[in-house]
């Protein structure tokens, strides 16, 4: 095969830790090796089934794409109402964005398992056990994030029309207005992913509960950061919500990763 010639002539190993096959089906020896090539292959089916599952949900999205602009339009007030397009291929991009959106977050039990599917087979026995829990964790977190965009939507709203007057009217955009909402949701859903990753790096040995207790000063800091820079509106109650509730899920999981023995 050239591409596995083309390899060992690079002078990078032959061989890796244990994967499943490229069709998705673990071997009977977990400790079996398998090629660079096939790690690669594997790697590249993982993400085809991904992108499919994210296609699946765009097209259901699609679909319903005008539903959803009545129920995410419905915090705003009626001074706002309705919409407007500057271009005539708004209205559809709109419904695109709309439609990716709901993909992404329909396809994320997908999305969960292919990462854990690939990652899994590099792990020890006891440490697929220990990260196993944390997969539907990672979903609840994600949905966590989506419901917390959606509930401080309305105050986010009402904060920012709040500057509005008889010279500065609220005469929205439907793509600046749709933009910012599914930024919003998708940015708060994907910070909140981040309790995994820090319980994965504890699992290898590079953080350690120690280590995170001992930097919560920085890892507050860190935090005002992500939330400032990913609230799509900048206003304080976006800001002030994630950022708690961030900092709720850091502590958290470092209570786990101590009772874990890390």
């Amino acid at each position: 095969m050239a591409d596995a010639d083309t390899v060992r002539g690079a002078g990078l190993p032959d061989r890796l830790p244990a994967g499943p096959e490229a069709s998705g089906t673990a071997p009977a020896d977990p400790d079996q090796a398998m090629t660079l090539v096939d790690h690669l292959s594997e790697l590249r089916t993982r993400l085809v089934r991904a992108i499919l599952a994210v296609a699946v949900g765009s097209a259901i999205g699609f679909m319903f794409a005008e539903q959803l602009q009545l129920f995410l339009t419905s915090p705003l007030p009626a001074s706002a109402l309705p919409l407007q397009t500057l271009a005539i291929g708004d209205a559809f991009a709109i419904r695109l964005r709309i439609g990716v959106t709901v993909g992404i977050i329909l396809a994320m039990p997908v999305l969960l398992y292919q990462v854990a599917a690939f990652v899994g087979p590099g792990l020890t026995a006891g440490e697929r056990r220990a990260l196993r829990p944390w997969i539907p964790l990672a979903l609840f977190f994600f949905v966590l994030g989506v419901t917390v965009a959606w509930i401080i939507l309305p105050f986010t709203i009402t904060f920012l029309l709040g500057f509005t007057n008889a010279v500065v009217v609220d005469n929205l955009t439907a793509t600046n207005y749709f933009d910012f909402v599914t930024t919003m949701f998708l940015a708060f859903g994907l910070l909140m992913e981040f309790p995994i990753v820090l319980f994965g790096l504890a699992r290898v040995g590079i953080l350690s509960s120690a280590r995170l207790a001992a930097s919560r000063r920085f890892a507050l800091i860190g935090i005002a950061i992500f939330a400032a820079v990913v609230t799509p509106g900048g206003d304080p109650v976006s800001f002030a919500v994630l950022g708690a509730t961030m900092y709720l899920l850091f502590e958290l999981t470092v209570f786990a990763i101590r009772r874990s023995g890390k």
